[in-house]
């Protein structure tokens, strides 16, 4: 969405090694895997199915090939250095803010998902007509490597599905500092029909198909900011 950032780039290589590694398990296994073409829900795009290669902790990839110097230097520079114990209560995603970040508003347009969730049920965050804006979200990634992280958008309007909206966020390993990516610039719809409020559920999920965080929040389609 917003090109190749350090972030995005990062998390290409992450899944360029991920497959290098477990590339010898896919072809003991090939005789297993079936090919089929599978629809989306909502496009025609194809998409190959294979069969997953088994999990490996982030432990697990730092220990391999020990005598490799060149691929150890290579999981040092993508993965850095194991991450000290985190309390196993904790989630090993965290999806602390989303914000809506747009040049002509008057003020930040920011979420924080890190409070009471329910809050944001009661809340419009309001857009005037026919302004570009983007989404950032805000993550941490706290013991083992997540691969495919997706935000999924899903917006009604008078109990309506009206727009469905979901964007490749990629594979990340943990870190103690924050993740930060921005989607490409949008247009907020414009026009009286378009003008009202709006209900948006959001999902951030990855390729395990684990639910990270889901929400609920309102969106106003304003002619001005101030209306």
């Amino acid at each position: 969405m917003l090109g190749l950032d350090v972030c995005e780039a990062g998390g290409q290589l992450l899944e360029l090694l991920w497959l290098a590694l477990c590339y010898r398990d896919i072809m003991a296994d090939k005789e297993g895997v079936t090919l089929s073409l599978e629809e989306e829900e909502e496009d025609a795009d194809a998409a190959l199915a294979y069969k997953t290669p088994e999990k490996k902790s982030l432990r697990e990839i730092q220990e391999l090939d020990p005598g490799d110097e060149s691929l150890r230097k290579y999981k040092q520079a993508l993965l850095g250095a194991i991450p000290a114990a985190v309390d196993a209560s904790v989630p090993n995603v965290q999806v602390t803010k989303l914000t809506l970040m747009c040049e002509q508003a008057p003020g930040p347009i920011t979420m924080d998902l890190t409070g009471d969730l329910e809050e944001l049920r009661g809340r419009a965050f309001v857009l005037k007509e026919g302004v570009d804006y983007r989404v950032k979200v805000s993550f941490k990634v706290n013991r083992e490597i997540v691969c495919g992280l997706r935000c999924l958008h899903l917006t009604y309007r008078r109990g309506r599905p009206v727009d469905r909206d979901v964007f490749m966020v990629g594979s990340y390993a943990p870190r103690a500092e924050e993740y930060e990516v921005v989607t490409p610039a949008e247009e907020a719809p414009r026009g009286w029909l378009a003008r009202g409020s709006y209900r948006v559920r959001s999902l951030v999920t990855d390729d395990d198909k684990a639910e990270h965080l889901s929400w609920e929040w309102g969106l106003c389609i304003k002619k001005a900011w101030e209306d």
